[in-house]
């Protein structure tokens, strides 16, 4: 049992191997491009801290607002008599959307109604293409639609009734100004809307109002049948026509005109209660019209006139870090390139076994003669041999040495042995060579013991 445990071999054993040379031939590989890694990485980023000096700065101005948000335009969390404008934000469409929704409000700040007038009061036109080419828009003042897409941003801030305005822009003035003047000219436009509200639901009150006072009067003025009291002293009457058939007949006469008086009294009442609820609604009405200049925007956070160094880019630390980021992406990318292209022989050149330095790793090289010293070893040489090397290499009987090269001596050298021994050296043996060599000692099914770095 305890032999068997011995001659167990582990698959997991290998796969570390392996991973440990593909990681250290990969950590040479980069080791060796190190003067090209930093020319690289300083050179990006350089170019990137250059740019935060060189490139335009750009400033970004904010503003919040708090708006008091309603279902129409009018005041109506303050007039309980305004006339509802029912529709898709409306009634219970307007109930559920939650205090947070101002679709309707972001939609107006953004319409030609408020645009229009930004773009005037900036002078915002239709510049030259790159500054050279003109088009048949140039000159021209901005469309809403053109404004829109340069540089300002409507957000409404989840589940509140605050919405923020920013304005990208070269020039911090422009874009101080530009914000100040969206919430003017959209304060402005709720005013307008107020006022025309306002007026229109006292036009229509005031309306309703006069027809029912109208409608008072004629009630009033048609008022027929008996009082109550009347009736009430018509008892010897009543009396009466249990045994008179005429009293009988004055008696029903008389609860006629008592039903009748009766009806009229509902009906002014009705019609008075209607003219004193319209009253209230008329005063409401006119109290909204002299509050109409108000607006139900709210600024929580004023647009400010930032400083020279207070642009939202280029920021210096921030082009750093970019610099830090692209300087490693790009010093990746020399280093492949340069291991693919190089003329001389790279790291990612090499197979799987090999021996880093021969005159540190002697014992590996020694290890596989000793253990292939029954058969016939070719030892392929690109460059010289150190004399240290040669002379350890005596001791090998079944060693033979031919210099690489494609040529038929070449071949030659080789035909009696089936196992080879690669030696060359990092950044001087030829590339191309190389690789022809190796290629064709594949095609001669000659197996590489060893490739030995000198």
């Amino acid at each position: 049992m305890e032999q068997q445990n011995l001659n167990y071999y582990c698959p997991a054993d290998e796969l570390d191997e392996e991973l440990t040379i593909d990681l250290k031939k990969i950590a040479l590989a980069i080791w060796s491009r190190k003067e090209l890694i930093v020319k690289v990485f300083a050179s990006v980023l350089a170019f990137f801290i250059l740019m935060t000096f060189i490139s335009a700065k750009k400033y970004v101005v904010d503003a919040d607002l708090y708006i008091n948000k309603s279902n129409n335009s009018n005041f109506v969390d303050l007039n309980p008599y305004a006339i509802a404008e029912l529709g898709a934000a409306g009634g219970m469409a307007a109930l559920m959307s939650g205090s947070g929704n101002l679709t309707n409000e972001l939609e107006l700040m953004q319409s030609p109604l408020v645009i229009d007038r930004v773009i005037k009061e900036n002078d915002l036109k239709f510049k030259k293409v790159y500054g050279i080419f003109p088009t048949k828009k140039t000159g021209q003042y901005l469309t809403t639609q053109a404004f829109l897409k340069k540089g300002i941003t409507f957000e409404n801030k989840k589940g509140t009734n605050v919405v923020t305005i920013s304005y990208k822009s070269k020039d911090k003035e422009l874009a101080y100004n530009v914000v100040s003047s969206i919430i003017s000219n959209y304060v402005q436009l709720q005013k307008e809307l107020n006022a025309e509200k306002s007026k229109s639901d006292k036009r229509i009150i005031e309306k309703s109002y006069n027809q029912a006072k109208e409608d008072l009067k004629k009630s009033v003025d048609n008022v027929s049948g008996l009082p109550e009291q009347a009736f009430m002293q018509t008892a010897n009457i009543s009396a009466m026509s249990a045994f008179s058939s005429s009293a009988q007949s004055a008696m029903g006469q008389l609860r006629s005109q008592l039903i009748e008086g009766h009806k009229s009294k509902i009906a002014v009442t009705e019609e008075a209660a209607k003219v004193a609820e319209l009253s209230k609604r008329l005063e409401w009405a006119k109290l909204v019209e002299e509050m109409s200049d108000s607006s139900k925007v709210v600024v929580l956070k004023a647009p400010r006139l930032l400083k020279d160094y207070e642009q939202a880019s280029p920021k210096l630390f921030t082009n750093i870090i970019l610099g830090i980021v692209f300087g490693v992406i790009a010093s990746l990318i020399a280093v492949i390139y340069k291991e693919i292209t190089d003329k001389k022989l790279a790291y990612s050149m090499l197979g799987d076994n090999i021996i880093y330095s021969v005159e540190k790793d002697y014992i590996n090289l020694k290890r596989a003669l000793l253990t292939n010293q029954n058969k016939n070893i070719t030892l392929v040489a690109f460059e010289k041999l150190p004399t240290s090397l040669v002379k350890n290499l005596k001791e090998f009987k079944n060693l033979n040495m031919v210099q690489a090269d494609i040529s038929s001596n070449f071949v030659s050298g080789i035909e009696n042995s089936t196992d080879l021994i690669i030696i060359a050296s990092i950044n001087q043996t030829d590339a191309e060579l190389y690789k022809q060599v190796k290629q064709m000692l594949n095609e001669m099914n000659k197996n590489i013991l060893r490739e030995v770095l000198v």
